[in-house]
């Protein structure tokens, strides 16, 4: 087995410096209509650095829509569209999205439960699903072990325009035949485009254990591999143990693919608590570990790289300790961590997804009842002085 392991303790050198962030506690502004969000667990960033998000509609509780019971219950609220565009001001610039509700109703199959989102280089706009149904379930406790045997709703993965207009979709409802199969998908959970090869990566999911690769443009499949580059295997593995050697193939999910300017891609495998780093022809290169002693929904949720040239450094959201880890990319090394968990600004419930803007600020998204988004303000280099800084509240003068 090629590579080689990092652990992820950190270990400070005299004036090792990390980006340092402050929360933006009035991002973004007031959403129209009564609109309320639900379980947000999507959001990237395009290059006008408008903010996108998406979330699930069918997560809000009964009071959350009394607006939209017939007859009316009350004056508030109603689930807002589940794709939104911000701009960075926190202006709501854009909304569309739903069942019926995109611009060729009845040529695609929206998924029962939206799960990550990307606007490629192009501009086009792609989602996945983890629904086993074809309608809303109620969202599971532990979303980390909604996979199992049977067929499953959102087997696919759908290409928009930025206003709504369906392109594309990859794969058809019910017909996932597993980890191998190259004509579906089963509960894919994120998705991202190579601008040099126009190639489309999607981390294949919560049902299947591996990272399959299509032509961004015809939807042709390319190529797919699993945990170590190996073929993926879909034989159920026992609940993660820290303590027991390193899991030879993914556990699901896999929750997300981001590839660096240089040509590594690093995968989330988020209930191992480890992302592993591959060559863009799926040849292993290396893992690391992160808070390895986390269980249940697993410590690796997103990834994000930050916006100087050579991509210096690495955001992992970690949904179960509520935080996000700061590495040094190189080495992989954990230099410092922000945020807590709670309800306040700059705290989290399940931190779910992260991107970075142009500017090099952070934005993160909360799934389950955290159901928001937020924006973190990159305040350049600082000293590292401690290992996890909390809430990271703007400065007083």
């Amino acid at each position: 087995m090629a590579g080689w392991v990092v652990s992820q303790r950190a270990v400070h050198a005299a004036g090792e410096m990390a980006p340092r962030f402050e929360v933006d506690p009035l991002w973004p502004k007031p959403l129209p209509n009564h609109w309320v969000i639900g379980a947000t667990i999507g959001v990237t960033v395009d290059s006008n650095d408008h903010i996108w998000i998406i979330h699930r509609e069918g997560s809000l509780e009964e009071k959350e829509k009394y607006a939209t019971w017939s007859p009316k219950a009350s004056e508030c609220c109603a689930a807002a569209p589940p794709v939104l565009e911000f701009n960075e001001a926190g202006d709501l610039i854009g909304s569309w999205g739903g069942p019926g509700q995109g611009v060729d109703q009845g040529r695609y199959d929206w998924p029962s439960s939206n799960h990550g989102i990307n606007v490629d280089y192009k501009g086009n706009v792609w989602i996945g699903g983890n629904g086993r149904t074809a309608t809303n379930a109620k969202l599971a406790a532990d979303e980390a072990q909604m996979a199992a045997a049977g067929g499953v709703h959102d087997s696919m993965v759908l290409k928009f325009t930025q206003s709504g207009k369906f392109l594309m979709q990859i794969g058809k409802p019910m017909m996932s035949k597993g980890s191998n199969d190259i004509a579906n998908l089963r509960l894919p959970a994120k998705t991202m485009v190579d601008p040099k090869t126009n190639e489309l990566y999607v981390a294949d999911g919560y049902g299947n254990r591996r990272v399959i690769v299509f032509d961004a443009e015809t939807g042709q499949y390319k190529r797919h591999w699993g945990a170590y580059g190996s073929k993926p295997d879909d034989t159920q593995l026992p609940p993660y143990n820290p303590n027991d050697p390193p899991a030879k193939q993914f556990r699901t999910p896999v929750h997300c693919a981001e590839l660096a300017n240089d040509g590594l891609l690093y995968v989330c495998d988020r209930v191992n608590d480890r992302i592993q780093v591959f060559k863009t022809d799926g040849t292993f290169v290396k893992e690391v570990f992160i808070a390895k002693n986390t269980l249940g929904d697993g410590a690796v949720f997103d990834i994000a790289f930050s916006k100087d040239p050579g991509q210096k450094f690495i955001y992992v959201a970690d949904g179960s300790n509520m935080k996000v880890h700061v590495l040094e990319r190189a080495s992989l090394r954990t230099l410092t961590t922000f945020g807590d968990g709670g309800r306040q600004p700059g705290q989290f419930y399940a931190v779910h997804s992260i991107a970075t803007d142009s500017k090099g600020n952070v934005f993160t998204t909360e799934t389950y009842r955290g159901q928001r988004v937020q924006k973190f303000l990159y305040k350049g280099l600082s000293a590292v002085t401690k290992m996890d800084q909390g809430t990271v509240w703007p400065k007083t003068k």
